[in-house]
């Protein structure tokens, strides 16, 4: 199939407008006329923990010039759903009306930390028949300043209080290398030292197989860790669940993760779900570990069972088939955990994400 064919391949509709002040450097800002430091007006803006009443601290002078000349105005969180494992799914109106969802997860370790599960895209292209976000289509990409604006409202209502104690995911809504550009200018802003300072490492962005993309993301910096949703272990199987596979198979996307050529401290994490009937047998488990070949040890290979949704009619092995499955993968020396998705009660894990267009 001509890859021109493919939803993925035609843009998405996009937001006019001023831009977004959350999407400009401070040299943007200097070029733009701030009549202040923009380091300091940069800085004030990015940092959650220095603003009040839930916004930023500005001048008068620096606040009536940026009204000028960008959007000021950040995702408004307009429902909470709290799970009973502690996460708390979110979903987010944009200027448009527009709504996407994210997932805030602390986690209670030694060094307490909080996952943002984020989004990309209103809705999704890729299709792929597990996902729930996969039915509301393409809508729209997010902008730079929207992207990262997901963020900074989470942390000003939620926490936490700085950026070290954050670590992000792009496993949201949307495909997130279908809207490369907008999502890499998103990671350069999260990693400014003058704003959040993440790190590179506390940043993952899962595909679905978008090799073009894959490629690309790989020569970028700040390049952040990669995550491929597999999910299945034959192009048939895989091109009858994931659209994706029928331009980009699997020969042709190992080809891009040898490209990558993963750096000192770089993981992969092979994400594949589950599918009682569809991927779970020992046959399965031996062509995985057999494509993953020498990556099988070193990086991540994450079985997550389906999480059930209204949107498909498949449904997830039971808890006997999924250990054993990953015990047949580590008889075959790789490296598996078995993920167990939150908010699953508040259909808030991987692949329940879908929110209708808000109306008037």
């Amino acid at each position: 199939m001509a890859t021109g064919a493919m939803p993925w391949d035609r843009p998405a509709p996009e937001r006019e407008g001023l831009p977004s002040a959350w999407s400009l450097f401070p040299e943007d800002l200097a070029a733009l006329g701030c009549p202040g430091s923009a380091l300091e007006t940069f800085r004030r803006l990015h940092r959650p923990w220095t603003w009040e009443a839930g916004a930023p601290v500005l001048g008068p002078a620096i606040r009536r010039w940026l009204e000028g000349v960008a959007d000021l105005a950040l995702p408004g969180i307009v429902e909470r759903q709290p799970s009973e494992d502690g996460a708390t799914k979110l979903a987010l109106q944009l200027a448009d009306g527009k709504r996407i969802e994210a997932v805030h997860m602390p986690r209670r370790v030694r060094n307490p930390r909080v996952t943002y599960c984020v989004s990309s895209q209103v809705g999704c292209a890729m299709g792929c028949t597990f996902c729930a976000t996969g039915s509301m289509g393409i809508l729209r990409n997010l902008q730079p300043g929207e992207i990262l604006g997901q963020v900074l409202a989470m942390m000003a209502v939620l926490g936490p209080t700085r950026g070290h104690e954050l670590t992000l995911v792009f496993m949201g809504m949307g495909e997130p290398l279908h809207n490369l550009e907008h999502l890499h200018r998103a990671i350069r802003l999260l990693c400014h030292p003058a704003g959040l300072g993440l790190g590179k490492g506390r940043i993952t962005v899962s595909t679905s197989g978008l090799v073009s993309g894959i490629e690309k993301l790989a020569t970028l910096e700040p390049r952040p860790l990669l995550a491929l949703s597999l999910n299945a272990t034959s192009d048939e199987a895989r091109s009858r669940t994931m659209p994706v596979n029928r331009v980009w198979n699997l020969a042709r996307l190992r080809q891009a993760l040898d490209a990558w050529g993963p750096r000192r401290g770089e993981k992969f994490t092979f994400e594949y779900v589950l599918i009682a009937g569809e991927n779970d047998t020992e046959d399965d488990a031996a062509r995985l570990a057999d494509w993953l070949g020498d990556l099988r040890s070193a990086h991540n290979l994450n079985l997550i069972p389906l999480n059930e949704h209204e949107a498909s009619a498949l449904r997830a092995p039971d808890e006997t088939r999924v250990q054993q499955f990953a015990g047949w993968l580590k008889a075959r020396g790789c490296f598996v955990t078995v993920r167990r998705s939150r908010g699953r009660d508040i259909q808030g894990a991987c692949g329940q994400l879908v929110k209708p267009v808000a109306r008037g």
